[in-house]
């Protein structure tokens, strides 16, 4: 795996830090090449049960590197290629059962947005800043912007972010759903250090408790969209009967009752 990926498992949680800090983590062939494997990986081992998306440097995520693509890509079908390698990650990750946590300080724009919304549950920093900034360049939207920002934050707000340059500050990014939490440091580095520190806590969170409900609920809520309200229930109903015969399921299941008869008695 290239070193424009850091990937390590400890104890159930697979970290994907995107590592190229002296681009704001752009991305170009071999962080794309490098985020499909990594996301592959992450997904398909038995192993991991909370993955945790950060990034080295001052910023989160700048999208593509336009620098790179004005010099070394020669056509419009290179970059929708490249684009479909970085998308194979992105549905690895939103397809699969197991929930995703994003560090996302500093600078979150153009395809970053895309990576951010391919978590879960996102931590920013207080000085963070989202946006979209596409048509600055003269591109569209591309990495799963134009097909999870308005599920996230509605139509009209996403075209607000697409149709203007517009930067959103920390607060209105948890305002309108495109973060969960933010934090706050004594400096732009103090700071990204605990948004990682944070994103790690939330991915322990989840690997601490019935990590498996956690992830079968995501997929729930996740394939919704592929769905009929009828179907959707049949999903719910099959779900919590097939967890219900799990081992973790019945053990808590068995001490919540224990504990509700001692109050009772």
């Amino acid at each position: 795996m290239s070193d424009a990926i850091l990937f390590s498992v400890d104890e159930g949680m697979a970290r994907l830090t995107l590592n190229r800090p002296a681009r704001l983590n752009a991305f170009n062939a071999d962080l794309a090449h490098a985020w499909r494997d990594a996301a592959g990986e992450a997904t398909s081992r038995s192993d991991v049960k909370a993955i945790l998306i950060d990034a080295a440097g001052p910023a989160f995520c700048a999208g593509g590197d336009v620098i790179d693509m004005a010099t070394t890509m020669g056509s419009g079908d290179e970059i929708t290629a490249l684009a479909e390698v970085i998308n194979t990650g992105i549905r690895s990750l939103t397809e699969s059962s197991v929930p995703v946590v994003a560090a996302a300080h500093g600078t979150t724009a153009g395809g970053g947005l895309g990576i951010l919304l391919s978590s879960d549950y996102a931590v920013i920093g207080s000085r963070s800043r989202l946006g979209s900034l596409y048509a600055n360049i003269g591109l569209t939207p591309d990495l799963s912007v134009s097909a999870q920002l308005a599920r996230a934050v509605g139509q009209r707000r996403a075209l607000q972010l697409v149709l203007q340059d517009r930067l959103l500050t920390a607060d209105e990014a948890v305002e309108w759903g495109l973060a969960a939490e933010t934090v706050t440091g004594e400096d732009q580095a103090a700071e990204a250090a605990l948004v990682r520190a944070r994103g790690e806590e939330i991915a322990r969170f989840w690997l601490a408790g019935a990590a498996d409900a956690y992830g079968q609920a995501k997929h729930l809520v996740r394939a919704q969209p592929e769905r009929s309200f009828a179907e959707q229930l049949t999903a719910e109903a099959l779900s919590i009967g097939a967890a219900m015969q799990t081992p973790d399921a019945q053990a808590r299941i068995a001490a919540f009752a224990a504990a509700s008869a001692k109050k009772a008695g």
